[in-house]
C-alpha cells in the first residue's frame, strides 16, 4: 500500500517542476528509488521531450532548480549542456560580496549547484568555477556566527556540512540512504508515508544482508583460508560490506555472495605478496595463476598450495554457473583477470624486495590494476547477467603508495600530495561522468552502476584511513548500522 502511495505522486506532480525534482531526488537519497524506475525514467523523458537537450530549463529562474534537474539528467546519463549555468555566473560573483544578504532559499541554491558540479565533465569551465565558488560560501555560511542556515534552518546546516565532507555523487547509496532517512524525519517537507516506506525498506532489505552474510560465512569457514593462513587479515564482514557497496538491491543477492568471495581471496593472495611469501615464492604463485593448471601446485609451498587451490575451485565454478545460467564462458576473461592481477602484485613485490620507489607514473600505472578493481570489474560484468592506510602497510612491509611516491620524487610535502591526489580522484570522476553519458556507451546501467559504486565505496573505507586493513570506527559503525541494527519503525515524530 505504501509503495502504490508513493507512485500515486508521480501521477500527481507535473513533470519538470520543482516538486516534482525534489520528488524524484528524495526517493532515491531514502534508497527507494529501485522500485520506481520506471516512473523516474518516465518523468526525466518527459523533461527532455519538451525541451532542447542543450537549452533544458533556460527559462527556469530558480537555481535550485536548475540545479537539481541538470543533476538527475546527468546521473540518469542524459544529455544536458553545461550551459544552463551561464545566466548564473554574474549574478554569483556580484552575490559573493554581499553574504549577509543570502536567504534559506540563495544556500538551497548554492547547496544544488555544488552537488550538481561533481558531474562536471572533462574541460566544462562553467562547473569547475561553479564548484570551487559553492565550495568557498557554503564553507563561509557554516563558519558565519550570524549564517541564516545556522539560525533559520539547523536542518540546512547539517545538510552543507555534510556535503563538504564529501559530495552526493561520491557517496555510497546504502550508506546515504541511512545517514538521509535519520535527517529527513526532521525535515519541514517530511512526508509521513514516504518516511515511513523508506524505513520498512531498509529494514527488510538489511534482512536480506543478514542471509547473505550467512551464506559467505559458511562458505568461508566451510574453504579453511583462515585457519590455513594464519598470517592473512580475515576480512570476510568487510569484504561482504564492499559487495554490498557496489549493488544494494535485494534482486542482487548473487552477486554480492560471489563478489564477497572474490574480494575475499583477494585479500588473501594480496598478503600473501604484501607480508609473507619469498620473491621466489612468488613468481612461482604468479606464473602458476597465469598458466591456470593444476599440475603447476607440485612446485609451491604448501601454504600456497591451498590458496592457489582454492583460488582454482571457486573461480571455475564461479565460471561453471554463469555458463550454465546465461550461456556465456567467462572462464578465459576471469583467469586472465587473477593472471593481470597477480603481476601487478608482483611488481609491487619486486619494487619493494630492490628497494626502490617508483615514480608517481610507475606507481599509477600498475595500481590501477593492483587495487583489484578490474578483478572485481571483471567479475561484476558476468554476475550481473542476471594517511592510516600508508603507515600500517609500511610497518608490514609494503611498497610505497600514491602519497609517498610523489612526495619522494617531487619534494613536496604531504599536504600539497594529497591535494594532488584529490585532484587525480576528481579527474577520474569526470572521465567516468562522460563515458557514462556518452551515446556510444554499450554497456547496461546495471553495470555502469556497479562500477561507480566501487570507487564510492572505496572513497567510503578510504576516507578517514585505512578502514579496511585496520578497521576504524566509521568502518565499523558503518556495518552495524547497514547489516546489524534495523531502524526503529514506530518513533513517535516530534
Amino acid at each position: 500500500m505504501l509503495k502504490e502511495d508513493v507512485r500515486h505522486m508521480f501521477d500527481e506532480a507535473a513533470g519538470g517542476s520543482s516538486s516534482s525534482l525534489k520528488q524524484i531526488d528524495t526517493i532515491q537519497m531514502l534508497g527507494l528509488n529501485y522500485h520506481f524506475d520506471d516512473e523516474i525514467k518516465g518523468s526525466l523523458d518527459t523533461i527532455m521531450s519538451t525541451k532542447d537537450k542543450n537549452d533544458v530549463c533556460d527559462q527556469e529562474n530558480d537555481l535550485y532548480t536548475r540545479a537539481l534537474r541538470f543533476r538527475l539528467l546527468r546521473q540518469h546519463g542524459y544529455e544536458v549542456s553545461q550551459d544552463v549555468f551561464k545566466n548564473f555566473k554574474e549574478e554569483m560573483m556580484m552575490r559573493s560580496g554581499n553574504l549577509k544578504e543570502w536567504t534559506v532559499r540563495d544556500v538551497e541554491g548554492i547547496l544544488s549547484l555544488y552537488e550538481a558540479s561533481f558531474y562536471a565533465f572533462e574541460g566544462e569551465e562553467i562547473l569547475d568555477e561553479a564548484q570551487k565558488f559553492t565550495t568557498t560560501h557554503l564553507k563561509v555560511q557554516l563558519i558565519k556566527a550570524n549564517s541564516i542556515i545556522s539560525h533559520n534552518k539547523q536542518n540546512l546546516s547539517k545538510q552543507v556540512s555534510h556535503a563538504l565532507e564529501l559530495p552526493l555523487h561520491w557517496r555510497v547509496p546504502r550508506a546515504e540512504a541511512r545517514w538521509f532517512i535519520d535527517t529527513y524525519k526532521t525535515m519541514q517537507d517530511m512526508d509521513p508515508s514516504l518516511l515511513e516506506f523508506a524505513r520498512l525498506d531498509f529494514n527488510m532489505v538489511q534482512a536480506t544482508y543478514q542471509e547473505d552474510l550467512k551464506y559467505v560465512s559458511r562458505w568461508w569457514r566451510e574453504l579453511g583460508l583462515s585457519e590455513a593462513l594464519g598470517f592473512a587479515r580475515d576480512r570476510l564482514v568487510e569484504n561482504f560490506l564492499w559487495a554490498v557497496g557496489f549493488n544494494f538491491e535485494p534482486r542482487f543477492r548473487n552477486f554480492r555472495r560471489q563478489l564477497t568471495k572474490v574480494n575475499s581471496l583477494i585479500t588473501t593472495i594480496y598478503d600473501i605478496y604484501d607480508v609473507y611469501g619469498s620473491l621466489d615464492e612468488l613468481k612461482l604463485f604468479t606464473d602458476g595463476v597465469q598458466r591456470w593448471d593444476i599440475n603447476t601446485m607440485e612446485d609451491l609451498p604448501d601454504y600456497m598450495k591451498i590458496c592457489f587451490l582454492a583460488l582454482y575451485n571457486t573461480t571455475n565454478e564461479m565460471a561453471y554457473h554463469i555458463l550454465r545460467k546465461h550461456g556465456v564462458d567467462s572462464l578465459p576473461y576471469l583467469k586472465k583477470a587473477w593472471a593481470d592481477l597477480c603481476k601487478a602484485y608482483m611488481v609491487e613485490a619486486n619494487w619493494f624486495y630492490n628497494g626502490y620507489t617508483p615514480t608517481l607514473e610507475e606507481y599509477m600505472n600498475n595500481a590501477w590494476i593492483s587495487i583489484s578493481g578490474p578483478t572485481a570489474q571483471t567479475h561484476a560484468y558476468f554476475l550481473l547477467g542476471d594517511e592510516m592506510t600508508n603507515k600500517d602497510e609500511l610497518e608490514r612491509g609494503d611498497v610505497p603508495k600514491s602519497i609517498q611516491c610523489y612526495m619522494h620524487h617531487t619534494g613536496s610535502s604531504e599536504r600539497i600530495a594529497r591535494e594532488h591526489i584529490k585532484n587525480l580522484i576528481n579527474d577520474n570522476w569526470k572521465k567516468m561522468n562522460m563515458d557514462q553519458a556518452a551515446a556510444s556507451c554499450k554497456f547496461p546501467r546495471s553495470f555502469i552502476n556497479t562500477t561507480q559504486n566501487i570507487a564510492r565505496t572505496a572513497q567510503l573505507i578510504y576516507q578517514y584511513g585505512d578502514g579496511y586493513g585496520v578497521p576504524d570506527s566509521e568502518t565499523k559503525d558503518w556495518i552495524m548500522s547497514i547489516v546489524v541494527e534495523p531502524i526503529p519503525c514506530f518513533e513517535r515524530e516530534i
